[in-house]
């Protein structure tokens, strides 16, 4: 049933066309799958015109010929294909769900409820569509990632410079990247500095400088200077394309559940479908009319469907994420939201996610004797500094301007890899550059004024207001401090850590490092949350057992692979969001007893007894409202309060 496996993690296979030969310098914009351009949206659309049209002129009175072909038109555009899945099904000596739906739906049609059946052939297609959407933007996610690795590369040889695709690099070939260029494999470089952007690998939150020596990696960004880099890693073995296989094989292991829920739905379909004919045969064989066989089993089928079940689940899960939604949380699906609430331990990301992503000045220090105190000396960097687009000038230029100084202009402005800017400032040389002697886990610049050093300014990635309050709030609600893995060095992480009081903290870790460490927790039997915002941290975000990307600056990878999206970028709705969903799973148990005993009642009073199809139909219908209005308590604004709120 299309309806059920959208809830219960429906059956989701990606596959990867070859992806476009785009610039080195830039990827192209990633392509989203629009819903209309599914052939599932657009039958799901039209059996929803239908059925709205047939019911607008079944209400108002209109006759029958004129409502009931559009009721029939509802019945084949959203029933079709699941009838023909279950045919299919059949000749495979196996009973689908979405047959039964279809059959459970004829047979409300022919005793005369048809309004009934067209409701439910609408909300399986439209099911259906949802479900065909998800598949198709995860596919779109991924070939997404493939377009940060450039398709082409500037390969050197020792006669001339020519321009490969990257899918023919070997190991050994030497390859100059521009600045402004993506590197084209992972490799080493021989040859030149530069400073490369390396957040979409390892989420650092600065570009790293590089030279001969350091590994570099396919798909990160050179920002200045030329490299020459010796490949080391056939292009397939790169670490962008390890990111893919591990997005997929995290997003498989998820496999066994969806397994089980369809052997549940197998045993179900057949047993109904067993009780029916029975229902049907055995009065009919002890001389019962066939009018009345036929009104009894059909009465049995409605009142054994599964759908009283399965809407029992529905209410409840999608008003949390229509409450969540409106607090700016994104949940993506029902059992996205009912994950959420099974975590018992948090792992945490922390560039981008306990930290704001970008570097702040923290400290100012003039030295004694060169005549500036601190307004003195960030003013001078920040002149220095303000031709240049590096994060550390534009962090300086942003602090002289939050403390009111006015920046003068600059002259002469060279920039030099590795070893910072000068400038020529009120007739002064001045220079800004990374100091020899760095001041613990924070980046130190050091300022010189006609080759005088003058003064030091210190920067660190600034810690997010609410991060120690989301933390504490999470190890509330599980028991245990969260586990902090970043790709950042570990005196930076130990910081963050010690703000926050995490006290497992795990650094320089590359993407298979993240999921390895949340494999790791979940092998000891926990069921881990994973926190994070960058294409390094989807694979993590994929196998954990609940994965929620932070929004503002989170990749396109990411923030699909999450099972959740923290749009306002607020760190604290985190565990809100988690306790929504508790909320919800508490509902959707108190919902499934009450359908269990509505429909055990009205099974056993058509077994036993004589079940009037209108009270069988009220009494089906009656549970399904019941359990609605239940469910519907979630959308109230008190339950996101009370859920930010708890303190367990």
């Amino acid at each position: 049933m299309s309806l059920h496996v959208f809830l219960y993690g429906g059956r989701v296979s990606t596959t990867l066309a070859p992806a476009p030969v785009r610039s080195s310098a830039r990827p192209a914009p990633r392509r989203r799958t629009r819903i209309l351009a599914l052939p599932e949206a657009r039958w799901a659309l039209a059996a929803l015109v239908a059925f709205l049209a047939a019911l607008a002129l079944d209400l108002g009175g209109a006759p029958a010929w004129a409502y009931g072909p559009l009721y029939a038109v509802a019945y084949a555009a959203g029933g079709w294909e699941p009838a023909l899945e279950g045919l299919r099904a059949l000749r495979e000596k196996t009973l689908d769900v979405d047959l039964l739906m279809i059959v459970a739906a004829l047979g409300a049609a022919a005793i005369g409820q048809v309004l009934d059946g067209a409701l439910l052939i609408v909300i399986f297609a439209t099911s259906g569509a949802l479900e065909a959407l998800a598949t198709a933007r995860t596919a779109d996610s991924v070939r997404g990632l493939l377009d940060l690795a450039p398709t082409t590369a500037t390969r050197v040889t020792a006669e001339r410079e020519e321009t490969v695709p990257t899918a023919d690099l070997s190991v050994g070939d030497v390859l100059l990247v521009r600045p402004g260029e993506r590197i084209g494999a992972d490799g080493t470089v021989v040859d030149g500095a530069g400073e490369v952007d390396q957040a979409t690998i390892t989420g650092e939150s600065l570009p790293v400088l590089k030279t001969p020596g350091d590994e570099v990696f396919a798909g990160t960004l050179n920002g200045t200077g030329a490299l020459r880099v010796r490949v080391g890693r056939d292009p397939a073995d790169s670490v962008i394309a390890r990111i893919v296989t591990l997005v997929e094989e995290a997003s498989r292991t998820k496999a066994p559940t969806q397994l089980f829920i369809e052997k549940i739905e197998q045993r179900y379909a057949v047993g109904v479908v067993v009780a029916t004919l029975a229902v049907f045969g055995i009065p009919l064989a002890f001389g019962a009319g066939l009018t009345d066989a036929l009104l009894r089993a059909m009465t049995f089928m409605i009142v054994a469907s599964p759908c009283a079940v399965v809407l029992a689940t529905m209410p409840p899960l999608l008003s949390a994420i229509a409450n969540a939604g409106r607090h700016g949380v994104l949940v993506k699906s029902a059992v996205a939201m009912e994950r959420l609430g099974e975590i018992d331990t948090a792992a945490l990301d922390k560039t981008g996610t306990l930290t704001e992503g970008a570097p702040e000045v923290t400290a100012v220090r003039p030295l004694p004797g060169s005549g500036l105190d601190e307004d003195g000396l960030l003013a001078l960097a920040a002149a220095a500094e303000h031709p240049s687009e590096h994060p550390l000038a534009r962090a300086v230029v942003a602090a002289a301007r939050a403390r009111g100084l006015a920046v003068a202009p600059a002259q002469d402005f060279t920039a030099t890899p590795g070893r910072g800017v000068t400038a020529v400032v009120d007739g002064h040389e001045v220079h800004v550059g990374r100091a020899d002697t760095p001041d613990d886990d924070r980046t130190t610049v050091q300022v010189t004024r006609d080759g005088t050093p003058v003064g030091t300014l210190a920067l660190a990635d600034r810690l997010r207001a609410d991060a120690a309050p989301a933390t504490a709030s999470l190890t509330t609600l599980t028991g245990t401090a969260p586990t902090l893995l970043t790709g950042d060095n570990a005196p930076a992480a130990a910081r963050v850590a010690a703000a926050t009081g995490i006290t497992d903290v795990r650094a320089d870790l590359l993407p298979e490092g993240k999921v390895e460490a949340v494999r790791e927790l979940e092998r000891t039997g926990r069921k881990v949350l994973f926190v994070g915002d960058g294409v390094n941290d989807a694979p993590a975000l994929a196998a954990a057992h609940a994965g929620v990307a932070m929004g503002r600056a989170g990749s396109d990878l990411a923030l699909e692979t999450a099972d959740a999206v923290v749009v306002r970028d607020e760190l604290t709705a985190v565990p809100a969001v988690v306790r929504l969903s508790r909320s919800a799973r508490r509902l959707v148990v108190q919902n499934l007893v009450i359908a269990g005993a509505f429909i055990t009642v009205l099974v056993l009073w058509d077994l036993i007894g004589h079940l009037p199809l209108p009270l069988g139909v009220a009494g089906h219908e009656g549970s399904t409202v019941l359990v609605g209005l239940n469910g519907l308590r979630l959308l109230r604004e008190s339950a996101w309060r009370s859920a930010g709120a708890q303190e367990a």
